[in-house]
């Protein structure tokens, strides 16, 4: 929500929804940074960890904003962007200086080989993961946009300044962290070259490597053990195996992960901008490992999307006839779950992706450099490289928040940052507001549900028929209680068999996205149906 009128979203413009967040039934808000950025790559490129974003406000605005979450009983999670700094970060413009600067060692440097990169990296953003500085003859490492270097973990004044920041703002009274990309802050030794591949070349040397639970560890240790907080680390492709060593209860490090297994199964093979449609049980097989996985060892991060992803509905749901009913069904799976569930901005009320015309329309640093790879230089077709955009791009979950059916969506009195959703007349807050069958007020609903339900927090998981194509069956136990609950993923009617091991004459409807009173029998699940039975 912009406040004055510059068609940039800010603190003040937050605050001034936290009713509406509070009355969705929230508990803690995670912002994206809004720390001090040239925002090459959506603030994520941080020039002073200390301060705020100019376009955002003040820090006498953040002060406001987290008194305001604490009035209303809610908690605020910070996003700690440590893997890499801003290339403006003095930290940086001291250490490109010279070879010899005290700070040269913060970040990562080498020699050409034989005349170029020191090695074949390539960047999360395309391209080489390598830029040359003329000054000194080196390159320096950044896994992501040029303007984001990568921090040196090895050295331990590096570590000692994150530890400073994360202590600063924890010190300010904010209650965690979502910690960015954070499996990739230790290299291996040497840096050796990456196996064959058309992307991500080099992964295996930088993900989850050598030294990274010791360096979580020690965070743990130092800083975060310290306050009464919850952190999560984003972990692209980290295994069920690997997540247990961030999270396990013994493990002292942190206390969820954002994993990406149902991200990536929607890829082609090397290409994670193509895409197809996935079998049900390829999906479902992803949720029930991780159920499973970290049962009683860990906790889950439940989400279908953020900032990253594209719309839950439009890549998972149906976003046209079937908008309403299938993202209430895949909320109610969501909600249903163990582990903490996460709602982006925009999904409560169903927000869909957006099909731009035009790759100038199209803002995020990502696409940008892709679209210069693939189609400026590498001649691939234009229409078809747009079509994969239009599934895939990050900026179908960042176009303006849709408050009402007023120009720019109410988003901002000014030329918003990044166009608009044309559907903002009809998928709107407002409307969503006033329309009883609306998404939000059945997620608040859901939120309501859960909170009262205990064996919907901390029940165990089963799963009953794994090859089902249409349908997700499973249960929850707790205590003696049992939650029941049937998704029906497809715009058709399905047939459901009651599993013999349910009660269904003791099952009580405690939600459905349809109405009507259902009692647990043998029968049709209309489309995207999706009911939730509590047995006692």
């Amino acid at each position: 929500m912009d406040s004055n009128g510059d068609g940039i979203g800010d603190l003040k413009g937050v605050t001034s929804k936290l009713d509406y967040i509070k009355d969705l039934g929230v508990d803690v808000i995670w912002m994206s940074p809004c720390y001090k950025s040239p925002n090459d790559d959506n603030g994520y490129d941080i020039s002073d960890y200390r301060d705020i974003m100019d376009e955002f406000g003040t820090m006498e605005d953040f002060n406001e904003l987290l008194e305001g979450i604490h009035a209303r009983g809610m908690k605020l999670l910070m996003d700690l962007v440590v893997n890499h700094s801003s290339d403006e970060h003095k930290w940086f413009l001291e250490s490109r200086k010279s070879k010899d600067n005290p700070y040269r060692d913060y970040y990562i440097w080498r020699d050409p080989r034989d005349g170029k990169e020191p090695n074949n990296w390539t960047s999360f953003f395309s391209g080489p993961a390598w830029e040359y500085d003329e000054a000194t003859g080196q390159y320096y490492l950044h896994l992501f946009s040029k303007k984001q270097p990568d921090l040196n973990w090895e050295n331990e004044k590096v570590r000692e300044e994150v530890y400073d920041i994360v202590k600063f703002w924890l010190d300010k009274g904010i209650d965690g962290f979502r910690m960015d990309v954070a499996n990739l802050y230790s290299k291996v030794e040497g840096l050796p070259d990456g196996g064959p591949g058309y992307e991500n070349v080099g992964t295996e040397f930088y993900q989850d490597g050598p030294r990274i639970h010791e360096f979580h560890h020690e965070m743990y240790e130092k800083v975060t053990s310290k306050y009464d907080i919850m952190t999560v680390g984003e972990m692209s492709g980290v295994p069920l195996e690997q997540a247990l060593k961030y999270v396990g209860n013994d493990r002292e490090e942190l206390n969820m992960v954002f994993q990406f297994d149902q991200n990536l199964i929607d890829g082609g093979e090397n290409d994670h901008w193509a895409h197809r449609t996935v079998p049900l049980p390829e999906l479902k097989a992803v949720f029930s490992k991780w159920q499973n996985g970290l049962n009683g060892k860990g906790w889950n991060s439940l989400y279908w999307t953020n900032h990253d992803q594209p719309r839950t509905v439009s890549r998972w749901g149906n976003d046209g006839e079937y908008r309403k009913k299938s993202q209430k069904m895949l909320y109610t799976m969501l909600l249903t779950l163990q582990g903490t569930p996460y709602i982006y901005q925009g999904e409560e009320i169903g927000m869909t992706n957006v099909s731009f015309d035009s790759i100038d329309d199209y803002d995020d640093v990502e696409i940008r450099n892709m679209w210069q790879e693939r189609v400026v230089r590498g001649g691939a077709d234009p229409e078809e490289t747009l079509d994969n955009i239009r599934y895939r791009a990050r900026d179908n979950a960042r176009t303006p928040m849709q408050w009402d059916e007023t120009e720019n969506a109410g988003f901002t009195t000014g030329t918003p940052w990044l166009k608009v959703n044309p559907n903002y007349k009809e998928i709107n807050v407002k409307e969503a507001l006033e329309d009883p069958d609306s998404i939000f007020h059945y997620m608040q609903r859901l939120i309501r549900m859960r909170k009262s339900t205990p064996v919907a927090i901390y029940g165990d998981f089963k799963e009953y028929e794994p090859e089902n194509e249409s349908l997700y069956i499973y249960e929850r136990n707790y205590e003696g209680a049992k939650l029941f609950v049937v998704l029906n993923f497809t715009d058709k009617e399905v047939s459901l068999t009651v599993p013999e091991a349910v009660d269904a004459s003791a099952a009580k409807l405690l939600i459905s996205n349809y109405d009507g009173e259902q009692k647990l029998t043998d029968g049709k699940l209309l489309p995207y149906e999706g009911q939730v039975y509590l047995i006692q």
